[in-house]
């Protein structure tokens, strides 16, 4: 979606999104997905941590040295964390406070700098969304007052995967999309039926998404997804998230 502005600190995410597909003409229709990075509600919350104003705990400057990063970092990831998964150096998985297992706790420092940053301040970092299910909610509930149509909402970072190099969209938050698809039951082209097969709806769309966000200055971080059936729901992210007792990694 064209015409977004740099989001500041206290922007209207969901008026800006509502605002930007009038102005690029699009016309939102039934079973529409807005895919948003999170990035964009991040700055919009004010994340925004400047490092030298981090004071690492003990425990902070024991596991920096152990992953050699810097203990204001692994400070900022401790505290957005409940649990550390996997730690070596260069290396730090953890547990999010939302659940979802991510190298770092998804903070990030590309493109995180507040526009009323003082000259000569940060590093900055820039925290993961508060409540990316909340976001979405709020995001599709403007986008279909304004349209009268029925849109799903997902909010998309990047992660990693166990085994697998490079990163992929995923999604974080989302509203009005069944997070997973269960087909279950469903015919193969022989007659079989489907025992096992679940897909990661909200990701899928989140992986395509990412294709055309982009990573580094494509400044396009929100994407209109169409094409997809579905029926509404109202179910959020956690949905997709592995229990700990199942979680053979943790």
């Amino acid at each position: 979606m064209p015409g977004l502005p740099l989001v500041e600190r206290g922007d209207d995410v969901a008026g800006i999104v509502a605002g930007a597909l009038m102005a690029a003409a699009l016309s939102v229709v039934d079973g529409d997905v807005i895919v948003v990075t999170s990035k964009l509600l991040s700055r919009a919350e004010g994340r925004f941590v400047e490092l030298p104003r981090v004071e690492p705990s003990p425990r902070a400057v024991a596991l920096a040295r152990e992953v050699q990063k810097d203990p204001r970092a692994v400070e900022l990831i401790l505290r957005e964390s409940v649990a550390v998964s996997r730690q070596a150096p260069g290396v730090l998985v953890v547990r999010h406070r939302l659940g979802f297992v991510v190298a770092n706790a998804g903070i990030d420092a590309s493109n995180a700098v507040p526009s009323d940053a003082r000259p000569g301040s940060g590093p900055w970092a820039l925290l993961l969304p508060e409540a990316p299910d909340a976001s979405a909610a709020a995001i599709r509930a403007r986008v279909e007052a304004a349209s009268g149509a029925r849109v799903g909402v997902v909010i998309t970072d990047s992660f990693g995967r166990p085994f697998r190099l490079g990163t992929v969209g995923v999604a974080i938050g989302v509203s009005g999309l069944p997070p997973l698809w269960d087909r279950r039951g469903e015919a193969d082209l022989f007659g079989r039926a489907l025992e096992n097969t679940i897909t990661a709806l909200a990701d899928q769309v989140a992986a395509v998404a990412d294709l055309v966000a982009g990573q580094a200055s494509e400044r396009r971080p929100v994407v209109l997804v169409r094409g997809l059936r579905f029926d509404p729901s109202e179910q959020g992210a956690s949905t997709l998230l592995r229990g700990v007792d199942e979680d053979l990694y943790a």
